[in-house]
């Protein structure tokens, strides 16, 4: 009898036992985990993001595949954790940046398709702007006034430069090719939003049209030193404000989801641009830390605390997220195409097995001399050039597939060299620490090769999906399901930390320390350059 008591006793603390729910929607995938109070994975579920390309160079995702994968990965999450739905006290969701669309605000129904953070109809567009004559006198009105008064919010405005990766310039191309995009707006009928506002859009069942801070600083069309949409931009691109949504905190009610999606409501409590809630899953809470994603691309980031950066070189001021009264900022360099190009080399079937990638490279003493430039997106920070390509140098007879991959990892460490000595240069923040996430990080070549090149070492989280986590623990933190950052940290685990190697330490025979990379930095940086304005010339 007591036997059946204590059973009894454990079924019904299971049944109270409450549960953070996270979504991050990604470039290739959606995914969802449910987290428990240490933080443990309790039951995950994931479903592929299709791509569109409906004409080279525009990159789409259909809005109801995405609104029907996102209700799959909840219900298989949470079917997969063995719980139920009343169980789930908080619901949690990070998306990428830049990808948008416009809908009718009365129906719900998008006008066109989500144009991808990676789409590039508007590189000619960008590119026109920036060599205008209205540009190049507000860059000189501007410097003069930055001369005068010395703030740092004019100095932004005298470097603004426009780039297809941002949402403004794909937006007014929207805006000047669909007719009935214009019309609803002169009817005050449309709705702009990226990911995330779509989604609390159909949540809500149309109630509410927000984003976060964090989303919104990552447009383009955001001002992080007034913390509001840009009126300088919007009046610029003849963007109307009546379309772009109300901003509100990271850490905020956004309300429940409607009873009939679910069966039961749940509340909204975080929303939260990808590369940031990565930052936060990271723990990367003081001055000075720093985050590397390396994913479909690398996304480098550091904590510039209470104060937007101000950039000459490219990196971009973002706001890491506001919580209450606190806002933290970052600065954030990008590279476009890492796991795009492992991807390809697998297309290519150079390898069977990305999980032997690391091994491959190891297999040959170097890359023969055979250089990678992965700009299938151009080259971002600190080159930003659009119209840069992707391409192999160096190819000789004597080429090997092992020589092929080799030079690929090589490629995206070295890029991490480059946004990683930008980031020194430019902010002058000393680096406190160093966390490396995303499906690439999980190579051991590319870490360590990173690790070498930065001369100090780099950390791999035991798990590898921190948008899930970082956005999960803001919503944990505004309903009490964690009760301090502290708790949080305690909950980081990591799977290894990886050091920079002496000439004296390199034991395996395809080791290299960074002083013996320079000659193939150097030559790789020549690749760089005779790969820029390809597109221009063809």
């Amino acid at each position: 009898m007591a036997r059946f008591s204590t059973m009894g006793s454990q079924k019904i603390s299971l049944r109270k036992e409450t549960f953070i729910l996270s979504v991050d929607v990604g470039t290739t995938s959606i995914r969802c985990h449910v987290y428990d109070k240490e933080a443990k994975i309790r039951g995950s579920c994931c479903t592929k993001v299709c791509p569109i390309y409906p004409k080279v160079g525009h990159v789409e995702m259909d809005p109801d595949a995405l609104w029907e994968g996102f209700i799959t990965v909840v219900t298989g999450a949470v079917q997969d954790a063995g719980v139920q739905m009343r169980q789930i006290e908080a619901l949690s969701i990070s998306t990428q940046r830049g990808t948008f669309t416009t809908w009718d605000r009365k129906t719900g129904v998008p006008f066109h398709n989500f144009i991808s953070w990676q789409d590039q109809r508007a590189a000619d567009l960008a590119r026109s702007w920036n060599r205008s004559c209205t540009m190049k006198v507000i860059h000189c009105v501007t410097k003069v006034l930055y001369f005068l008064t010395r703030r740092k919010r004019t100095l932004a405005a005298s470097l603004v430069v426009f780039s297809s990766q941002h949402v403004t310039l794909r937006l007014v191309w929207v805006l000047t090719h669909y007719k009935q995009v214009r019309q609803a707006v002169a009817e005050r009928n449309c709705c702009f939003g990226t990911i995330d506002t779509w989604l609390l859009f159909k949540l809500t069942k149309g109630r509410i049209h927000v984003t976060d801070y964090s989303n919104a600083s990552s447009t383009g069309i955001f001002d992080s030193y007034q913390m509001c949409w840009s009126g300088f931009i919007t009046s610029l691109l003849s963007i109307p404000l009546s379309i772009l949504p109300t901003v509100e905190n990271t850490g905020h009610d956004f309300g429940s989801t409607d009873p009939s999606i679910f069966g039961v409501p749940i509340p909204i409590m975080s929303v939260m641009a990808d590369q940031q809630a990565a930052m936060f899953g990271e723990c990367c809470f003081g001055v000075g830390d720093v985050k590397i994603t390396m994913g479909t691309g690398t996304f480098m980031d550091i904590n510039t605390g209470s104060k937007p950066h101000t950039s000459v070189g490219g990196l971009y001021p973002l706001v890491g997220w506001k919580i209450g009264s606190e806002v933290v900022f970052l600065a954030e360099g990008n590279s476009a195409d890492t796991g795009t190009a492992v991807k390809w080399a697998h297309d290519l079937e150079l390898f069977t097995d990305v999980q032997t990638t690391s091994d491959i490279a190891y297999s040959v003493r170097d890359s023969d001399g055979v250089c990678f430039v992965p700009s299938f997106s151009g080259l971002q920070a600190p080159l930003n050039d659009p119209k840069a390509c992707a391409s192999f140098m160096g190819l000789k007879p004597s080429t090997t597939k092992s020589h092929l991959v080799r030079a690929i990892l090589e490629s995206i460490a070295f890029r991490n060299k480059q946004l990683y000595e930008l980031m020194l240069r430019e902010t002058r923040i000393p680096i406190k620490k160093i966390r490396m996430d995303g499906g690439v990080s999980t190579n051991d070549f590319v870490m360590q090769l990173t690790a070498d090149l930065f001369g100090r070492k780099v950390a791999r989280p035991l798990h590898h999906e921190m948008s899930c986590l970082g956005a999960a623990y803001v919503a944990g933190l505004g309903t009490g399901f964690w009760k301090t950052r502290e708790e949080l940290k305690k909950l980081q685990s990591t799977d290894k930390v990886f050091r920079p190697r002496e000439a004296t330490q390199v034991s395996h025979p395809s080791g290299s320390t960074s002083r013996e990379y320079l000659p193939i930095l150097q030559s790789w940086e020549r690749a760089l350059k005779r790969s820029m304005d390809w597109y221009s010339k063809t």
